[in-house]
């Protein structure tokens, strides 16, 4: 069903806006997986740091997952709870300062596991390492997102797994999935214990990563249930999820305005926002993400566009009923996933303001973006 979002006419575009109802409505299904599993559920602060909305998410999630400093010193000071962290490789000028903050490690290596463990258990930290099964289940418009690709940098393989690793760990994380359903985890969950099975009796806990799409309205739940229910009557694990995107899955939009139309290949609206700078998933998976008011057949066929000097700097085709006007504004549906961690000001493109649409319907700012932020980024 497509999204609807009122538009607030006062507010200077471009500007995300996070719609708490919607992310109530998220956090509503978590905590029914949560109950039936006894699971617990972390944020993936790579998708989503927005820190303004962290005590919202913390009432019903269990902590965060972090990829390193600066995300768990931001748990930290912000959500609280449990804060995993894990890096394909640690800092020694950090990781001192990474203990204050983190309490639960992930390790991606042996060397790595050898080289911080002791200083992590004198700190009573809980350890584990990421753990490859090899086993793909992406589609080949996620093959970059894919950490059992062959060229993957991520977890232990068990050709390399060593034995004299389990001494010192509590636990194993994998993360495999991209945007994905229960089944692809059932499957993978059948090559862990093919290779791993022998060693899991031995730990406390399990974390089953990312990129699963909880959210979505055919996820099936009912699969998710039995696997990890199943998995845990078995093995005795408490058993970790760190969605990012199903969070905050159709919870935030990025409005923006049309500037000019101009005639190429097809009509292009130009406008106010850049895929590139707001939205760079849109380049780099690549994707079209999803317009309000936009048809899926029929209608005038149009390119929206951005202001900046990139010449592939698109949005994507849309249809129209009719084509929108200079000053009309433009809705991008699903952006509070992967837009605001990752924008930037290329070109000199100002950042779009971030407004939370609170419970009652009003727009609050949560913070704007100015000049200095783009020098100060800069020599």
């Amino acid at each position: 069903m497509a999204l609807t979002m009122k538009i607030n006419e006062t507010l200077k575009t471009p500007y995300y806006l996070i719609d708490e109802r919607r992310l109530a409505t998220n956090l509503e299904i978590l905590a029914k997986i949560k109950r039936r599993t006894g699971a617990k559920i972390l944020l993936a602060q790579k998708a989503f740091s927005s820190f303004y909305f962290y005590p919202q998410l913390a009432n019903v999630l269990d902590g965060t997952a972090s990829s390193g400093l600066y995300e768990a010193r931001l748990a930290y000071e912000h959500f609280g709870k449990e804060i995993h962290v894990f890096s394909p490789a640690y800092k020694d000028d950090e990781f001192d300062e990474l203990l204050t903050y983190a309490d639960h490690f992930v390790f991606n290596s042996k060397s790595q596991l050898m080289r911080y463990k002791d200083k992590a258990l004198a700190k009573g930290k809980t350890i584990g390492v990421r753990i490859n099964p090899e086993i793909s289940t992406q589609d080949a418009a996620h093959a970059m997102y894919d950490p059992c690709s062959p060229s993957s940098r991520f977890g232990i393989k068990i050709d390399d797994f060593d034995i004299d690793i389990i001494k010192h760990i509590s636990g194993f994380h994998f993360h495999t999935l991209c945007q994905q359903n229960a089944d692809a985890l059932a499957i993978t969950l059948q090559e862990v214990e093919r290779k791993f099975g022998s060693h899991l009796h031995q730990l406390k806990w399990i974390n089953f990563g990312g990129g699963h799409h909880l959210t979505r309205p055919d996820y099936d739940i009912e699969l998710l249930v039995k696997t990890i229910n199943e998995f845990k009557a078995k093995y005795g694990l408490t058993v970790y999820l760190e969605p990012g995107e199903a969070i905050v899955m159709n919870a935030g939009f990025l409005v923006a305005s049309v500037l000019d139309t101009v005639q190429a290949d097809y009509p292009v609206l130009i406008l106010d926002a850049s895929a590139t700078c707001h939205m760079p998933d849109v380049i780099e998976m690549p994707y079209t993400p999803k317009v309000i008011g936009t048809l899926t057949k029929c209608g005038q066929l149009v390119r929206l566009a951005s202001h900046t000097c990139l010449t592939g700097d698109n949005f994507g085709l849309y249809r129209y009923e009719k084509i929108p006007s200079i000053g009309d504004k433009i809705v991008f549906e699903d952006m509070a996933l992967y837009t605001i961690v990752k924008n930037n000001t290329f070109n000199g493109m100002r950042l779009p303001a971030i407004y939370a649409r609170k419970i009652d319907g009003s727009d609050v700012l949560v913070t704007s973006f100015d000049y200095q932020d783009f020098k100060q980024r800069l020599s």
